[in-house]
Parts: C-alpha cells; sequence; structure tokens
C-alpha cells in the first residue's frame, strides 16, 4: 500500500490542469490515473469505468479521489459511487468546476446558446468535436448541431495566446461569436485543496465504506 497517498481517478482531459495544481502546491501525496477523455463521447460509460478503477486500485492507496463532475452521467456517477467512501468534484460538468460555479452561471444566465471550451477542447477541437460529430464527413449538418448557439465562450486555463487564436477560429468556422475569458486554475485548485491539501492518515482505509477523501 502506499502509505499517506492519495490516488485521484482523474478524467484525461483535464489531466494537465491536475498535474500542474498539483505541482504549484507541493501535494507530493497524490497520484494521478486518468481515464480516457474519449469517453465524454459515451458518458454512460464513465461510472462503470470509474468504479471499476477504484475496485482496482482502493487497495494500494490510503485514500482516493474522483476528478470528473457529473459530466453527463444524469447522477449515475454519483450512484456508482454510492457506498465507495470516494467523492467527486462537485458540479455537472467542467465547465463549471474550471469557471467556478458563479461565473459559469452567470455567462450561461448571460447567453443560454454558448458553447464553451478549456484549453484542452480548444487543442483538441477537430478530433473531439468536428470529427466526433461526424462533420468531416457531412459538413451540412452543423447547422442543425449549431442552429440553437450564439457563441463561444473559451475557459481559458492559461494564458497562451496560440490556444486563443485557435479557439477564435473554432468559432469562426461554426459561425458564432466569441468570447474570452482568462480564469487560470484557481477555481479548481479551490475545490480540490480541501480534500487534496493534506496526506490522509493511515485510519481512513480501515474499512471500504469508511474510507474519506478529507483530511
Amino acid at each position: 500500500m502506499a502509505k499517506g497517498q492519495v490516488l485521484v481517478i482523474a478524467c484525461g482531459a483535464i489531466a494537465r490542469e491536475l498535474v500542474r495544481i498539483r505541482d504549484l502546491n507541493g501535494w507530493d501525496h497524490v497520484r494521478f490515473q486518468c481515464l480516457p477523455a474519449k469517453l465524454h463521447n459515451t458518458p454512460e460509460l464513465i461510472p462503470g469505468a470509474v468504479r471499476e478503477m477504484i475496485e482496482r486500485k482502493r487497495a494500494d492507496y490510503d485514500a482516493l479521489f474522483v476528478a470528473y463532475a457529473d459530466c453527463g452521467t444524469a447522477g449515475a456517477l454519483d450512484r456508482a459511487l454510492e457506498g465507495t467512501g470516494v467523492e467527486r468534484i462537485p458540479g455537472a460538468h467542467c465547465y463549471e468546476f474550471f469557471a467556478g460555479s458563479e461565473v459559469f452561471f452567470d455567462l450561461a444566465d448571460e447567453e443560454p446558446g454558448s458553447f464553451y471550451l478549456t484549453d484542452f477542447l480548444a487543442r483538441h477541437f477537430d478530433r473531439l468535436v468536428f470529427r466526433g460529430l461526424g462533420l468531416d464527413r457531412h459538413p451540412e449538418l452543423a447547422p442543425s448541431y449549431f442552429s440553437n448557439y450564439r457563441r463561444v465562450v473559451y475557459l481559458a486555463q492559461t494564458g497562451s495566446q496560440r490556444l486563443r487564436d485557435l479557439a477564435a477560429s473554432h468559432a469562426e468556422r461554426l459561425g458564432l461569436d466569441f468570447v474570452y475569458r482568462y480564469l487560470g486554475d484557481e477555481p479548481l485548485a479551490g475545490l480540490l485543496r480541501p480534500v487534496l491539501g493534506s496526506p490522509p492518515t493511515a485510519t481512513e482505509n480501515d474499512s471500504p465504506n469508511e474510507q474519506s477523501t478529507a483530511t
């Protein structure tokens, strides 16, 4: 067993941000096990994949934590976590925890027809969105997919001008307005500090139902 260590079972789409937050905060007791980002195209598979990883890794660490929001599982992820003693990041999706709930809901109220991008999605837009929706083969479907959207909102975790330009080009490609919001890592880091900020105590792994990610 990795004494005093926490394993974070994470979505691969936020791996860079998680590693950066860990390193900046000096959380040497935190390790990551990432699941494929492409699971977001089939969110019904996320709960089973997370639960399977919990069962595989539980005995190897003093505590586990899940770095997913609900992520389109319609409550199924929370049901999969019931009885495990393992917590997840609060919120409906990564846009909420990257922006912070207050900022995200303000943006959503301002324009409900917003299509959101993160650093990861800006970088992998062609693979996950354009080709993922089959628009490379059937570009005529784009108006159907995006007819209810008015703008692309890029929630930036870094200040990369290259990614900002890339995100703007995606908005232009879709014929939508472009909004840039630099938010950094702090909204997500603030959610992680209470559960990852200190090593777990040895008693936290006494039994599966008593396991806790908080210290």
